[in-house]
């Protein structure tokens, strides 16, 4: 019996001796994991976020370039990545990503217990552990886990902490939204904005269900799920999407099944620096914004980075009569380039006329050192002669073609040549009170063709720059739009104006017309009557008044100067206009209405810069001169119906405006430049065609004169700007000023003037 106590007693002690060494390892893991823990907490096993790190997460978010009318116009980025508030998500992505990645997403603090335990017993083998707090942790603070088993736990470890304190920080809405604009989809898309527009070319607000379920099936790995290379891999995916939607209740049986049933439907468009709406614009932005940032800092003094800022550029551009302009561009060079390629077919040195070989080895020459082919050879040491020589060797390339582009097979000599043929364009549009910028066209494609001719190109101007003269005329001399003046015969002879020998300017009809008006001269562009007035004005005092009307380009101080022998950009020569539409007042060209941070501060706003130049009076009789123009000559066919010479090449005729129209077509020597400058009260916008070489024209006047080569341009985009309503764009009369003291109402008979009579003879007279 004493046997048996003693091991019963034995037994017992047995017993509370494991019972507290259990208790005591109990005690001691739970130690551990608190101080492990608190150690990961602290950073001992590596950096953590700091509570500034949580409200502001290094996102490399990319920056915008927003339109007047709210439009994203592009972007700048190395990642493309746009911000998203919860707001902006569609029902149907949300309710599928919680549905899909994390059901009890709205019930945890940011780890899911039951989940944990699930995945622990079954050692991963039964689902994942990580909700979408903790892939949010994962995504923004180190990325894929590393393989190592020790330290996966460890980084495991710190994904709870994190995500624990994004809970804290952070609504379920607000981490919704931050895990929806980290994802990286592919292609160049992070976020779902970005997706959205890559995929489907839409934004996220306008997805439908079955895009919602493609892009959270993506969430899961979006390498193997991608649309465009693996569509039945992600229509697999995206229907499992649907059925966990139907699992929650979210969608009925029976739309699941008829959302299962569609087809993978895409609008794939990779977004590029070199495509989409205003790439010229965009690209003078840029160049805008590298000085901007160098000269303005972030509050702490470090340099703002325009490619993952996330800065929100708001412009003056508007989305609308943007893409009015490009459609007009496209249209009327698509048109216009048919007839130069005609014109070249018997041109054994298409597309150049009149021009030596030495000139045009010249021409070739210097397109070809100015190459990427030819810095890429040089750069692997290539000798100048065996770089010249590579340029006659056939290669495949792909080519702009207006149908389209081309894979072919030529030498790149050829290809340098065929490219010299194109007519390119510019167009900008302003709103001459303001200043601000609504369209700014550069060329007619700038993957191909980068060099912008509104802001970079001068080009030679023509009779577009009468109108200065004639101003200078009515300010210094006191003349009015109704003064008659002799149209004949005149010189200006060596020693005066600076000449070096005697000048004497011809019509470029090789008639003259006896007495006219100030009005009729400027309609009819009667070269003689503008030489006249600078001879009596100076042109000292026609430089002077147009270096106030904004132009930067250096100008001759000579009288030809009267006839357009002057290099000016598009934009200044549209400033200069706007002058005269907005009652003498200069107002700069203006494109940024402000620039906000990813947080909507507004970091820099523009002061708009104005002066006086003319008085109302003296501007309002150059308008009523210039209105003169589209009633009786170049510009009459806005008003026709009839057409004639060439009209086959006038894109969008018959225009048939009805409503007053200033303007003034402008055609150089031998036909190099076209130009149209056009104005209604609100509205003021020039246009420049010609090749990128003034060597390569056309022929004749028919077609290389501006009012077919650049009217045409300013016809079709005004037709749709007053189709589009809501751009209000005037059809009233330009204001009078009160008491006007200059005559402007000519009695005048009725004439009808040929459209060749804007242009400048074809004589040295242009040669200073």
């Amino acid at each position: 019996m004493a046997t048996k106590k003693n091991n019963q007693s034995n037994t017992v002690k047995d017993i509370k001796y494991y019972q507290k060494k259990f208790w005591r390892l109990f005690a001691y893991s739970l130690l551990g994991m608190l101080a492990f823990f608190l150690f990961a907490s602290w950073g001992l096993f590596g950096s953590m976020p700091s509570f500034e790190d949580l409200e502001n997460p290094d996102s490399n978010l990319a920056t915008e370039i927003i339109s007047s009318d709210g439009v994203v116009l592009g972007k700048y980025f190395k990642t493309n990545r746009s911000q998203l508030k919860y707001s902006d998500l569609p029902k149907s992505l949300v309710e599928a990503l919680v549905a899909t990645e994390d059901a009890r997403f709205y019930e945890h603090s940011g780890i899911d217990g039951r989940g944990t335990l699930r995945a622990v017993s079954s050692f991963g083998t039964n689902g994942g552990a990580s909700t979408l707090t903790q892939q949010l942790a994962k995504q923004l603070f180190h990325g894929e886990g590393s393989k190592f088993l020790p330290f996966r736990i460890v980084q495991k470890i710190k994904e709870w902490i994190i995500a624990i304190r994004l809970e804290r920080q952070y609504t379920k809405n607000e981490i919704l939204a931050m895990y929806c604009n980290v994802y990286d989809f592919g292609n160049y898309s992070v976020g779902v904005s970005s997706a959205a527009q890559t995929y489907f070319s839409k934004d996220p607000k306008n997805l439908t269900l079955d895009e919602s379920a493609i892009l959270v099936g993506m969430f899961k790995n979006s390498g193997l799920y991608n649309p465009v290379r693996n569509p039945q891999g992600v229509k697999n995916r995206r229907n499992v999407v649907l059925s966990q939607m139907a699992k929650a209740k979210m969608i009925s049986e029976s739309e699941k099944v008829r959302l299962q049933a569609l087809p993978i439907s895409l609008k794939f468009k990779l977004e590029s620096h070199r495509e989409g709406m205003a790439t010229y614009f965009r690209e003078y932005l840029r160049d805008y914004m590298k000085k901007w940032t160098a000269e303005n800092k972030k509050p702490d003094g470090s340099d703002y980075d325009v490619y993952k800022d996330g800065l929100k550029i708001y412009t003056t551009i508007d989305s609308r009569m943007q893409r009015y302009a490009e459609e007009a561009v496209s249209a009327h060079m698509k048109n216009l380039q048919q007839q130069f390629f005609i014109d070249m077919k018997n041109n054994k040195n298409a597309p150049f006329v009149n021009i030596t070989k030495a000139e045009t080895d010249r021409i070739m020459m210097q397109a070809m050192k100015n190459s990427v082919r030819w810095a890429t050879l040089k750069d692997m040491g290539k000798s100048e002669e065996e770089i010249i020589k590579s340029f006659d060797v056939k290669a495949k390339m792909t080519v702009f073609t207006w149908k389209g582009e081309r894979d072919t097979i030529m030498t790149p000599t050829d290809s340098i040549r065929y490219y010299k043929h194109f007519l390119q364009s510019g167009l900008m549009s302003m709103e001459p009170q303001t200043g601000a910028i609504k369209a700014w066209v550069g060329g007619i494609n700038y993957k191909y063709f980068q060099y912008d001719h509104v802001g970079q190109g001068a080009r030679q101007v023509g009779s577009t720059f009468k109108p200065f003269v004639y101003a200078t005329a009515i300010e210094q001399l006191n003349m009015s739009p109704c003064d008659s003046i002799l149209d004949g015969p005149f010189m200006i002879h060596k020693g005066r104006h600076h000449v070096t020998a005697d000048w004497e300017p011809r019509n470029s009809d090789y008639r003259y017309r006896g007495m006219v008006t100030l009005k009729q001269a400027l309609a009819a562009s009667i070269n003689t009557v503008s030489a006249k007035l600078i001879d009596r004005t100076s042109p000292e005092a026609v430089v002077e008044l147009t270096k106030k009307l904004g132009v930067k380009t250096e100008i001759p101080v000579q009288p030809s100067i009267a006839l357009g022998a002057v290099d000016i950009t598009v934009e200044d020569m549209v400033a200069a206009y706007s002058t005269f539409a907005n009652q003498g007042v200069y107002v700069k060209p203006q494109f940024l209405s402000r620039i906000e941070n990813k947080s909507g501060e507004v970091i820099y706003e523009p002061i708009p810069e104005s002066h006086d130049v003319l008085n109302k009076d003296i501007a309002f009789a150059v308008i009523k001169l210039l209105q003169g123009v589209t009633e009786s000559g170049s510009g009459v066919r806005l008003r026709t119906q009839g057409g004639g010479s060439g009209d086959n090449r006038w894109t969008g005729y018959p225009y048939m405006f009805t409503n007053p129209i200033a303007g003034k077509t402008g055609t150089t020597q031998n036909q190099s430049d076209g130009w149209f400058m056009g104005m209604v009260p609100n509205l003021v916008t020039g246009v420049w065609v010609g090749c990128e070489d003034r060597s390569a024209r056309f022929k004749s006047l028919t077609y290389g004169q501006g009012a077919t080569a650049a009217l045409p341009v300013w016809g079709y985009f005004m037709k749709k700007c007053y189709a589009d309503k809501d751009l209000q764009i005037s059809k009233g009369e330009f204001e009078r000023p009160k008491n006007l003291s200059i005559k402007v109402d000519c009695y005048q008979r009725p004439v009808i003037v040929k459209d060749t009579t804007d242009t400048e003879q074809n004589t040295d007279e242009f040669q200073l």
